[in-house]
């Protein structure tokens, strides 16, 4: 990967043997990098980022005021909480009654995530219920992307299930052909998700990660490189 200067931008240049050019902007610094065909010069590679600066700058503007690092949420009123990439801010829906978890009912506007808590609720129970709230939005996320890659890359799995797990974003057992993905990639942005959907379905064709597999890789998703750094260099 080439790094150059480009109107005080620091762009990464990366040549592969694909027919268009990517531009990706990554949180949370704003990082940019562009993914070229290999015989394009770097004169027109040159050329499409100054074209780029101004709606590159507003990105990198928008992206640094929306991400924060967060190791720890506390889930109090008015912390930003993630969600498909995006922070919003948390508003906590004051209720008398004890609120069973099948009738939790969290809500998002444009701007908002608001969560029902009861007066005596502490931090575990908030977390659990978002936990529940990020599982649903995997389920309605999953089924779709799952089943447009299984046709995309030729393969099917038997199932699918979400965990949330520690050091893994994802697994799939080559044997059984069922796939594991971790609860804490509906904070991320969806393309990351896609990126872990399409790893594991690869491994039904390749089960190791050698050139074979990561071939593959950059035959169905020409960026996945970016998206895994990305995946792995952002905390919340």
């Amino acid at each position: 990967m080439k790094q150059i200067k480009v109107n005080g931008l620091v762009v990464n240049i990366e040549k592969k043997q694909i027919k268009n050019m990517y531009l990706k902007v990554f949180p949370p610094n704003g990082e940019l990098f562009i993914t070229a065909p290999k015989r394009m010069s770097e004169a027109r590679i040159l050329e499409f980022i100054l074209s780029k600066v101004d709606w590159i700058e507003k990105q990198q503007t928008k992206i640094k005021k929306q991400y924060s690092a967060q190791k720890t949420l506390e889930y109090v009123k008015g912390e930003k909480i993630p969600l498909w990439g995006k922070m919003y801010t948390l508003d906590l829906i004051p209720f008398t009654s004890p609120i069973r978890m099948s009738d939790l009912r969290i809500e998002k506007d444009k701007e908002r995530i608001l969560l029902p808590v009861t007066e005596d609720s502490d931090r575990e129970q908030r977390k659990k219920s978002m936990d529940l709230w990020y599982r649903k939005q995997m389920e309605t996320m999953v089924p779709d992307m799952l089943k447009e890659w299984e046709n995309r890359i030729g393969v099917e799995s038997s199932s699918w299930v979400i965990r949330d797990m520690k050091t893994r974003w994802g697994t799939c057992n080559v044997v059984s052909r069922k796939i594991c993905l971790n609860l804490q990639l509906a904070k991320r942005p969806r393309e990351c998700l896609e990126y872990v959907i399409v790893h594991e379905l690869v491994h039904l064709l390749e089960s190791s990660h050698n050139q074979v597999f990561k071939d593959y890789m950059t035959q169905f998703l020409p960026d996945w490189k970016e998206r895994k750094a990305f995946l792995n260099r952002v905390v919340y």
